[in-house]
């Protein structure tokens, strides 16, 4: 049987971790919005990732199905309690997000999911608290903050526009 190791997230989710037979770390991360993110760490270095695979829904239900079911108890409802309903979370924007070459301004984010932008990356340059007339750059990172459906509504918008 496979251990796993839990670590929770406040604010962002739980992840899961665990080594495979043949030494390689792999894990999970669960969002607060129910987004995952398959990580597969480096074999160089076991603290960083070498790919992150991100799952919507339906993606991750088809690959639970395909790979037998889970066997891990979710414990998303207690870390929704610790943040009373706060969740945190990263959006990567591809070129074909709409957002991308947009302001903050122009997306109405806030307005329209409730949702809040509290920091920009973008390569090695980091935006905390950006202005509304900070771009929204493709291949940049936008560390988001409201509700869990909001911020579902949120990737909705970004990635599909109003």
């Amino acid at each position: 049987m496979v251990n796993f190791d839990e670590t929770k997230l406040p604010g962002v989710g739980v992840r899961h971790d665990f080594l495979t037979e043949d030494g390689r770390r792999v894990g999970v991360i669960t969002h607060l919005s129910g987004r995952k993110e398959l990580l597969v760490y480096s074999s160089d270095d076991p603290d960083a990732c070498s790919e992150v695979v991100s799952l919507e829904a339906n993606e991750s239900a088809g690959l639970t199905e395909l790979l037998g079911g889970s066997q891990v108890h979710a414990t998303l409802d207690e870390l929704q309690q610790d943040v009373e309903g706060l969740a945190i979370d990263w959006l990567h924007v591809t070129d074909s997000w709409w957002c991308a070459g947009r302001t903050i301004t122009e997306t109405h984010l806030r307005r329209r999911t409730g949702v809040s932008i509290v920091a920009v990356i973008a390569g090695e340059k980091t935006v905390p608290s950006p202005e509304p007339n900070e771009p929204l750059a493709a291949d940049s990172t936008l560390v988001v903050v409201g509700t869990p459906e909001g911020i579902t509504r949120a990737i909705d918008l970004l990635r599909d526009g109003p």
